[in-house]
């Protein structure tokens, strides 16, 4: 009995379709597309991250929840897709930014430390035996070029852009950000609509407990997040322009 054309092709990860789709990959990308909604924002000012979070159980605490992490005093990243992968990418990462630091001297360039990780994800799709990662890294940063902001994908491939949004309602996000995009925004601007972005896609309230937002900015270059209490601010102010229901 001959198999579906999917099911004979989609075994192993070393196995081209003959329309050169590799199966295994395309199955990660669904899971970065089911997982929880993450964006990045680079300005002429800053460039930010936000993410949802959600209560996984009735009686989880959502804080101990993390999406966002600062993996270098200049960089910072989020991810959408499988939790467990995202944690040991960005485990490499860090290690990665102190490699750099003890053998030169000074902070990693940021798209050279995105290269390294698309690296790792991009050899775990050429050998038999492994899966994909199924997850997508947004990683924002400051560096001697400038503030990046970039996107890398369970391919290993990695893509710079002024606003990019993954994961379950990405599309809806994604939309927002093409209507509502601007590159002159200072920074406050910035974060405030990157919060907008996450909050019209958030259900549970108060909105602060399920958001994480982190920024870097064009003159300190330094990553920092945002405490709980300073986004309820940013969301009372966007509430008080009528820009989101409070």
């Amino acid at each position: 009995m001959s198999l579906p054309l999917t099911a004979a092709y989609d075994r192993a990860i070393t196995i081209f379709a003959p329309d050169g789709r590799i199966y295994q990959v395309e199955y990660a990308f669904e899971t970065v597309r089911r997982g929880w909604t993450s964006l990045g924002i680079r300005t002429s000012s800053a460039s930010v991250i936000a993410a949802e979070k959600r209560r996984v159980l009735p009686l989880a605490d959502e804080k101990s929840v993390r999406k966002i992490f600062k993996v270098e005093d200049h960089i910072g990243a989020t991810y959408a897709g499988m939790a467990g992968d995202g944690r040991v990418l960005l485990d490499y990462a860090i290690q990665q930014t102190l490699y750099y630091r003890f053998i030169y001297d000074e902070p990693i360039p940021v798209e050279h430390l995105v290269k390294l990780v698309c690296d790792v994800k991009q050899i775990y799709t050429q050998h038999a035996g492994v899966r994909p990662f199924g997850v997508a890294i947004i990683f924002a940063g400051a560096d001697d070029r400038g503030l990046h902001l970039y996107m890398t994908e369970p391919s290993g491939n990695y893509i710079g852009y002024y606003a990019i949004a993954i994961g379950e309602k990405s599309n809806v996000v994604q939309d927002f950000l093409e209507k509502n995009y601007k590159y002159d925004l200072d920074t406050r601007s910035t974060i405030k609509l990157a919060i907008q972005a996450i909050v019209n896609i958030i259900e549970s309230k108060p909105y602060e407990n399920f958001i994480e937002v982190g920024y870097v900015d064009k003159e300190t270059r330094k990553f920092r997040l945002l405490s709980e209490s300073e986004i309820k601010e940013y969301i009372e102010e966007l509430g008080r322009e009528g820009k989101i229901k409070a």
